[in-house]
């Protein structure tokens, strides 16, 4: 009886000792507060741009931290810059690089959202309340995401996960009318606001500026309202908060465009006195490493103390471990841009140091080209509108016209990027480095993007990351194919007449494209193009072979687009085509096109994209 006694009283001390050894690990993990404006770049913060808006609570923020000078969404967009934070993982590697999403990827193998490994060691996780993911969430990534999650859910003394997003600078908020910004005066005074110069300085761009420069001041306020939260509930100083964007934005060029101004977004980190010995670095210093998305999950379970995972792309900035002055040496980010709603495009970035390289895979394929909800904005329709009268200067219409295939800017010298150095012999050796980096990574990611979306959809997305591990060797050959471009014709043209008449039809796909970036340059193929019009198997390769030959004014297109668009029983397909489509009716030489919704099979008529499109065309 004394024995059992016994061990009924070790068992129990046993437990109690396990259960006090738990309390002080959890007690020994810090919470993690991320608070996201959304669309807005780091030119909108005077912390960071002498031209932004005050933003006092931010900057209490940094007293007490790090304010980083060199962090960047991976991708310009909502979706697809939020996949990447809670995956730590790039878009174009994973499937998850088009907004908005036409097929829910899942997740790599045995990788989970981060979440649900500080779920996992005991953390409350609570969402307030945007996803808007591309991949399958999974179970047990939050305990609550709602408009009503938050930290004061939590057990008792439970460390907590806590992220919320703002609204307020969202990109809606400048959908306003002219009666509107008639009447509804700003606070910040337009005549006093920085105009960039790839803007018209006109009275609209001056009050969407203002308009939205007082926005940020509204996100700063409840940004302060919910530190005000911790402080009250006795969390601010074992709480690392992280403010930033979502993404840059939100004035034309911003959101959805790959420059500084869509992928360049604030951050400040404020460190909690009882967690410092995580941060090796000084309290109030300003931070020269380059940071960006696929690392913020990784280092926020780095902060947790937990592994990070094998299968993300990105390594933890902050923790156990991590030197600031390692941090510091970091200098390369990669940015990538694909379909926006319905207007697709084919950009990556490789920031290094000072430069931003732009390589854009269809420079064809205008930034201005429509975008429904990006033209709501009266800043937008205006600019197109100045520009069809002829009224803008080079750097105001570089936005409707087709761009070089590459380009390169010095940030520091430039923060607006209006002076493309691609040509200048001066930094062509800077253009090389980065050109070649930049080729590099993209075939080893690899990177999916070189198949169209449709063939993506029906042959990789039920396993993403796996299909581009079988399918590297291609795809790096059709990044070479692409890359055909960046020579001087002369020296390319056997490579593209080889291209012409590979049997792989994605080869053929590209060496079109190819022909299309050199226009007409390329003259020499309009006949071999003809003949793909009428006889090649593949409808989108038929479609790039036509849209060549318009866009050299070689042949008309309409009844190349009329049979392939009849044919598609593919709403993805079908919205490639009608982009092209948009392309040649909107920008010289524009042609007319005839299209009814009956010219559609009814299964694509359901798909977004296409509807888009035709709201546009059909009106």
């Amino acid at each position: 009886m004394a024995n059992l006694m016994t061990r009924t009283l070790l068992l129990y001390v046993g437990f109690a000792i396990l259960s006090v050894s738990q309390f002080i690990e959890a007690a020994d993990q810090p919470n993690i507060v991320w608070l996201i404006s959304e669309d807005n770049s780091h030119h909108y913060l005077k912390m960071f741009d002498e031209h932004g808006a005050e933003t006092p609570h931010i900057e209490e923020l940094a007293e007490h931290g790090l304010i980083y000078d060199h962090a960047f969404s991976n991708a310009p967009v909502c979706s697809v810059a939020r996949t990447t934070l809670i995956t730590g993982c790039y878009g174009p590697r994973i499937g998850t690089q088009y907004h908005r999403r036409s097929v829910m990827v899942p997740m790599p193998p045995g990788l989970k959202m981060f979440p649900a490994y500080l779920r996992d060691a005991g953390y409350y996780t609570a969402n307030n309340s945007k996803k808007d993911y591309n991949a399958i969430e999974g179970k047990g990534v939050w305990d609550n995401s709602s408009k009503k999650a938050s930290w004061r859910n939590r057990e008792p003394n439970q460390p907590f996960f806590y992220k919320q997003s703002f609204g307020t600078t969202h990109e809606s908020s400048l959908h306003f009318s002219s009666e509107q910004m008639e009447k509804q005066k700003t606070e910040t005074d337009p005549e006093k606001v920085f105009v960039a110069p790839y803007h018209p300085d006109t009275e609209t761009f001056r009050y969407t500026n203002a308009r939205y420069r007082d926005n940020i001041k509204k996100v700063d306020q409840q940004i302060g309202q919910v530190v005000d939260q911790l402080e009250k509930d006795g969390l601010l100083e074992e709480t690392f908060i992280f403010y930033f964007g979502d993404h840059g934005g939100v004035l034309p060029r911003g959101k959805g465009y790959a420059y500084e101004s869509g992928l360049h977004v604030p951050l400040v980190v404020r460190v909690p006195e009882k967690f410092k010995h995580l941060v090796d670095a000084e309290l109030g210093s300003r931070q020269e490493g380059f940071v960006s998305f696929i690392d913020f999950g990784p280092t926020a379970l780095k902060l947790a103390g937990l592994k990070v995972p094998k299968q993300v792309d990105g390594k933890p900035f902050l923790g156990k471990g991590v030197q600031s002055s390692e941090v510091n040496q970091r200098n390369t980010v990669f940015g990538y841009a694909d379909r926006f709603d319905e207007k697709y495009d084919l950009v990556r970035t490789w920031r290094k140091g000072r430069y931003e390289y732009i390589r854009n895979y269809q420079p064809f394929n205008v930034d201005g080209l429509q975008n429904n909800y990006r033209y709501r904005m009266l800043a937008f329709q205006e600019w197109r509108e100045l520009y069809e009268a002829g009224k803008l200067n080079e750097a105001q219409s570089h936005f409707f016209e087709s761009r070089g295939a590459e380009e390169l800017y010095d940030v520091e010298a430039d923060p607006h990027e209006v002076k493309n150095l691609a040509n200048d012999p001066e930094h062509a050796e800077t253009l090389k480095e980065l050109r070649d980096e930049l080729s590099s990574f993209v075939a080893e990611l690899p990177d999916l993007s070189f198949y169209p979306e449709s063939v993506l959809a029906e042959e990789a997305f039920t396993a993403p990351v796996e299909f581009g591990k079988e399918h590297q060797e291609e795809i790096a050959l059709l990044v070479k194919v692409a890359d055909l471009s960046l020579l001087p014709f002369e020296n390319a043209k056997v490579a593209i007449e080889k291209a012409l008449q590979s049997k792989d039809p994605w080869i053929r796909y590209w060496g079109l494209i190819v022909c299309s970036s050199f226009g007409k340059e390329a003259q020499e193929f309009a006949l071999r193009a003809s003949a793909i019009t009428q006889q090649d198997p593949e409808p989108l390769v038929r479609i790039r072979a036509a849209e060549f030959l318009a866009l050299i004014s070689a042949a008309k297109p309409q009844a190349v687009f009329k049979q392939a668009l009849k044919d598609s029983k593919s709403g993805i397909e079908t919205g490639l085509i009608l982009n092209s489509l948009v392309l040649l009716r909107d920008s010289e030489p524009r042609y007319e096109f005839e299209l009814n919704r009956e010219d559609f099979a009814k299964e694509v008529l359901k798909n977004d994209t296409v509807k888009r499109r035709l709201d546009y065309l059909l009106k």
